[in-house]
């Protein structure tokens, strides 16, 4: 099974932390990460898609993909 997540959170070092512990929970980047800007709060929202694919498991759309 091929499982997908989009992470996102403003660009601070939280938001890297989480990318980092998907990586080395064998997650892999899909893709750029994009950037956005929050006017009304004043922040920069970042976002990274992350894939990876679980042998044995069939997928349940009530999985908590970031357990994987």
């Amino acid at each position: 099974m091929k499982l997908y997540r989009f992470i996102t959170g403003p660009d601070d070092s939280a938001f890297c932390h989480r990318v980092t512990a998907a990586l080395n929970k064998g997650w892999q980047l899909q893709g750029s990460p994009q950037l956005s800007f929050d006017a009304v709060r004043g922040v920069t929202i970042c976002g990274q898609a992350v894939v990876k694919e679980v042998e044995g498991v069939d997928y349940q759309p009530d999985m908590k993909l970031g357990d994987y």
